[in-house]
């Protein structure tokens, strides 16, 4: 297959999984092509995404690695039906194939928007604003910990040398809600100013609750922009990721403009974002503050 085809996030996390099950059985490409009758260049071509492998070479590359039972199934599983472009990635999103679909959007992404009503944006949380969510979802404080550590990994698409243009559309919920408690949300959203002030790929915007109804308020989503094929359009849900890349994606990204035309400018957006913080901070120092206003339009 070509094009967007090749860049689907369950072809990428099934290449990863191949990879990840080769190099846990400490079989080396060149070793692993021999066993299966095939050579290195398409072995690894499969692990990249770049080219699909039929289920009957995904079976015999299990079979020469030994792997089996429950691991065994969860990667035929991603084998089957990768012709087709959508996707739901059982299971929350810090299990692995959940977390691989996402992960192979970020890495195919050439430009991001994102649209969060009630929560910040994973790529933009501080570690203790993060664990505190995955708290939240019932993870043990192990799993919390290392799945927040995993999400600061994944920065870099948002913020440094390899950073691409975001735009993030926050609902006013997502920054007044106190996830962790008043001294954690101050701290995270003060982050969040700093990022706004320096950052020249990320742009975020406010969206006021006294804008109203609009499509936005059905839920989040994020629209990865990619150099070869359509958008992918990623929705998370308690359970399951969905992956889109259908005409439906069309849809998205003008919701994504009606919801822009909504929003606060950038810079009424950032005062807004000190305002809540330093509106946290007070609380967290035992005061009993006014809540932020937005009083600009």
């Amino acid at each position: 297959m070509r094009g967007t085809a090749m860049l689907t996030p369950r072809i990428r996390t099934l290449g990863t999984a191949l990879r990840e099950a080769r190099i846990d059985a400490r079989f080396g490409l060149r070793e692993l092509s021999r066993r299966i009758g095939t050579n290195p260049a398409l072995v690894s071509n499969w692990e990249l995404g770049q080219r699909i492998p039929a289920l009957e070479d995904v079976a015999g590359i299990l079979g020469a690695l030994g792997i089996v039972g429950q691991e065994k199934q969860r990667i035929l599983q991603l084998a089957r039906g990768t012709a087709e472009p959508g996707w739901v990635a059982r299971g929350k999103q810090s299990d692995p194939d959940h977390l691989g679909g996402l992960l192979a959007c970020e890495r195919a992404a050439t430009s991001v928007v994102e649209w969060q009503p009630l929560v910040l944006p994973g790529l933009l949380q501080i570690p203790d604003y993060a664990r505190a969510l995955f708290l939240g979802d019932g993870l043990p404080l192990k799993d919390a910990e290392r799945q927040a550590e995993i999400r600061m990994m994944r920065r870099p698409l948002v913020v440094g040398p390899g950073a691409v243009p975001c735009e993030v559309l926050l609902g006013e919920t997502a920054l007044r809600n106190p996830v962790g408690g008043p001294s954690t949300m101050a701290r995270q959203l003060r982050f969040l100013a700093d990022l706004m002030a320096t950052s020249a790929k990320l742009t975020v915007r406010v969206v006021p609750s006294y804008r109203g109804g609009h499509p936005g308020l059905a839920g989040r989503f994020c629209v990865y922009y990619v150099d070869i094929g359509d958008p992918i359009v990623y929705f998370e849900h308690q359970h399951a990721g969905a992956f889109l890349l259908d005409e439906g994606v069309d849809t998205y990204r003008g919701i994504a403009d009606r919801i822009r035309a909504l929003s606060l400018d950038s810079r009424a957006s950032a005062t807004f974002v000190q305002n809540t913080a330093q509106y946290f901070r007070e609380i967290a120092q035992g005061n009993e503050p006014d809540e932020p206003r937005i009083t600009f339009d």
